[in-house]
């Protein structure tokens, strides 16, 4: 029975992967007036046997049914890591019930802002607001039983603003070229919905993360073979920081680690 769970969970993972490909390369483009989908290069409209998750993309070696021309390697890696993280979700609430669905919904929100920012380095405000308004609801404890809602403790509803302050400062005082604005608001969702001992580990691990990797892009940029890949990368390039900061919220959220040993009551 859990096999069974594990794999329709997964499925719908990456059923909503692929609804993830589509909003993050049509977001603001005006292309959502369209109703079908189709192809960039040919512009066939596509039909259900191209547009199966995972499965089109491997059938069809990353090529469009009709014209032949390439497929973006995005599509089957959106759609296998968000099946991946839904699996983990399940994993980590254990049961079908609304905490389940809503951790749905907020992860693939991350998951989009990752792709988005990678690609285009903005977070959409559409995407990170509507992040806030369920980080919001999150950090009002329900009592089910007498059907209550408990107001949350002073260190709760700061978590967010806490979390915020540092990135809005580093936008302000550098006019935008550090950091974005969009970071602090990420940031923001991030307090509530980790809660301020949580969030200041998940920032921690963002920032050690970005540097090991932008370090090790840098080297790599150095070696002949890849230099080609690189040959634009230095260490004064810019690099999107959404994409750590949901690494490092990921590390928090699955493992419950507190790498500074905080706790706030």
């Amino acid at each position: 029975m859990d096999t069974l769970i594990f794999i329709i969970v997964f499925v719908f993972g990456t059923i909503i992967g692929s609804f993830i490909n589509v909003l993050t390369l049509r977001y603001n483009t005006g292309l959502f007036k369209k109703d079908r989908s189709e192809c960039f290069s040919c512009g066939k409209t596509l039909e259900f046997l191209d547009l199966i998750p995972v499965l089109s993309f491997l059938f069809l070696h990353g090529r469009c049914r009709y014209c032949r021309s390439k497929i973006s390697i995005q599509y089957l890696l959106v759609e296998l890591f968000t099946g991946l993280v839904f699996l983990l979700v399940y994993l980590k609430v254990g049961v079908i019930n609304f905490d389940l669905f809503f951790y749905f919904l907020v992860w693939s929100i991350f998951i989009a802002i990752f792709v988005y920012d990678l690609k285009h380095k903005i977070i959409p405000d559409g995407l990170v607001y509507t992040l806030i308004i369920l980080s919001l609801i999150k950090i009002f404890p329900i009592n089910i039983n007498e059907f209550l809602l408990l107001a949350p403790s002073s260190w709760t509803v700061l978590a967010g603003p806490i979390a915020a302050a540092p990135f809005a400062f580093f936008w302000l005082i550098s006019g935008g070229k550090w950091m974005g604005f969009g970071d602090a608001k990420l940031a923001f969702a991030m307090g509530w919905l980790l809660g301020l001992g949580g969030v200041i580990s998940a920032i921690t691990l963002a920032f050690w993360v970005g540097a090991a990797t932008g370090l090790i892009l840098v080297l790599v940029s150095k070696l002949n073979s890849l230099s080609r890949l690189f040959k634009n990368l230095t260490i004064k390039s810019e690099i999107p920081f959404a994409p750590f900061l949901i690494i490092g919220t990921a590390l928090v959220f699955f493992t419950e680690i507190n790498i500074l040993n905080i706790s706030f009551f």
